[in-house]
């Protein structure tokens, strides 16, 4: 049986006990020579398996954050009505899990609340860069929609399948997905936010037309009307 040449006895076989040593040799052929190294030798050897090992180690232990956690992975805003709350939840849950810092705007219960309250919420935090992208589901996602719409640099897309996802962040360059709880279920609602965070916004016509939108936006922001 070929001993894991990570373990961490390996260190410990070549100081703690002389009877360990023979083995701790076959497992690191690389001590082993014409000339036998001196001890102060195998000690700076050992020093040196020893840190490697605290690195591999420290990076495997289990800690709050996913072990997976790429880095850079941008800040989810994410809220709700009381018809998305459920959704909400599930949604939020699977982000983290995933490794994306998520803040929750809201709402944390099934008990009636209005729907524009939170979707403005989730859509301050965009448009101001506290959060890279917003996700706000209700019954529909249509009021949602147009509610973070109205917030400016918020383009607010409803999807309700993997295609319309797909198509508003390379066409549209959307930083806001809403969904419709009601609608769609809680695995097609998952493949929805997936596509939709993975897919990258389109350069060339699609940024062109984007841009076009911004300037409207912009005129009337100027205008006050």
């Amino acid at each position: 049986m070929n001993p894991d040449p990570t373990s961490p006895t390996v260190p410990q076989s070549l100081t703690d006990h002389a009877g360990r040593t023979h083995r701790s040799r076959h497992r690191l052929p690389a001590l082993v020579s014409a000339t036998m190294p001196t001890e102060a030798e195998i000690r700076q050897v050992v020093s040196r398996v020893v840190a490697g090992l605290d690195v591999a180690q420290a990076a495997a232990s289990p800690s709050p954050a996913p072990v997976h956690q790429p880095e850079g992975l941008p800040t989810i805003a994410i809220g709700c009505d009381h018809g998305g709350y459920p959704l909400k939840e599930r949604l939020g849950f699977r982000l983290r899990e995933q490794g994306y810092h998520v803040t929750d705007c809201g709402t944390n219960s099934a008990e009636s609340v209005d729907y524009p309250d939170f979707a403005r919420a989730v859509a301050e935090l965009v448009s101001s860069g506290a959060a890279t992208y917003g996700i706000i589901i209700d019954g529909a996602g249509i009021g949602s929609s147009i509610a973070a719409n109205k917030v400016p640099g918020v383009r607010a897309a409803l999807c309700y399948d993997i295609s319309s996802a797909r198509n508003s962040r390379e066409h549209n360059h959307a930083n806001v997905l809403t969904l419709g709880a009601g609608l769609i279920g809680t695995n097609l609602a998952q493949q929805i936010v997936e596509t939709w965070l993975a897919t990258p916004w389109a350069p060339g016509r699609h940024a062109d037309r984007v841009a076009k939108i911004t300037a409207i936006e912009r005129h009337y922001l100027r205008s006050g009307s």
